[in-house]
Parts: C-alpha cells; sequence; structure tokens
C-alpha cells in the first residue's frame, strides 16, 4: 500500500471554517474601532474649525466670523504665498475640511448676524457621519461658545445637545 500525501477534503473544511469563525469575531470589532476612529476624527476637527473661527474674527474684526467653511480654507496655491489669505480665502484650514468632508463625516459652518449690523457675530460648525452605523454614529454641533454637542442618533444636533465630557 502506498501512503498518501496531503490533506483530505474534511480536513480543509475544517480549516477553513475555524477562520469563518475568527473572521466572523473580528470584523464587527474592526467596524465599531473604525466608527470610533471617525468620531475622534470628526471632533478634532470640529475643534480646529473652532479655532479657525475664532482666528479668523481676529484677522478680519471688520467680518467677524466666517460666512461658510469654504472662507477658513483656501487653495494650495494661495496659501502658499504671503499675500494669498483673504476674507474669502484665510487658509486656515485644510482644503480637504473646507470641502466639508473627511473620515466619513460632513462638516458645515454658517455664520450669521444676531441683531442686526453688518458684522457676523455667531457661528454654528455641524458634523454629521455620512453613513450612520458605518461611518460614524454619533453627530456634532459647535457655536461661538467652543461647547462640542453631540447627538446620539448622528443627526446634527444643536444647542440642546449634551455636551461632551
Amino acid at each position: 500500500m502506498k501512503k498518501q500525501k496531503g490533506f483530505s477534503l474534511i480536513e480543509l473544511l475544517i480549516v477553513v471554517a475555524i477562520i469563518l469563525i475568527i473572521a466572523a469575531i473580528a470584523i464587527p470589532n474592526l467596524m465599531r474601532s473604525r466608527m470610533a476612529a471617525n468620531e475622534s476624527s470628526a471632533v478634532g476637527s470640529v475643534r480646529t474649525i473652532n479655532t479657525a473661527e475664532v482666528t479668523y474674527n481676529t484677522q478680519y474684526p471688520d467680518v467677524g466670523f466666517a460666512l461658510n467653511l469654504a472662507n477658513l480654507g483656501g487653495t494650495a496655491a494661495a496659501c502658499a504665498t504671503a499675500t494669498g489669505a483673504t476674507s474669502t480665502s484665510a487658509c486656515l484650514i485644510d482644503s480637504l475640511l473646507a470641502g466639508g468632508s473627511k473620515s466619513g463625516y460632513t462638516f458645515a459652518a454658517a455664520g450669521t448676524i444676531l441683531g442686526g449690523g453688518t458684522v457676523i457675530n455667531q457661528y454654528t460648525v455641524t458634523a454629521t457621519p455620512q453613513g450612520t452605523g458605518t461611518t460614524g454614529q454619533r453627530g456634532f454641533f459647535s457655536d461661538q461658545s467652543g461647547v462640542i454637542r453631540y447627538s446620539l442618533d448622528g443627526t446634527a444636533p444643536s444647542t440642546a445637545s449634551s455636551p461632551l465630557q
């Protein structure tokens, strides 16, 4: 009798089943980790926008806060020159964030005038997941107070939402 070398079909199926079980355990944890990383990035981006708004208000006191997110950014060519920054292209945040989308979140900032006048004296920043439950679970909000608030359902929160601790 000859001795056969190699694995039987049953042995190969057992190995494949073990690999599938390990993958079934690991993939949900990977997705949760990715969502947590996206949420952390979103909070950091909201803080960056808050800082940029305060800097913008200091640099352009006759304008006040930025009218929108694009005014805080700028093109790479304009930002590379010493005289490239203007009130409509302040070069305070990167172009990806100024475009309104980063790390699975959509960002928006809007400046408004409260109580008449011509100077924009308040602003709001929102960050919402592009896919609730896949790119992030919580939505974030901030305004000129600098407090970052969140909602658990991924919608754009408001001043009535819970603050981050």
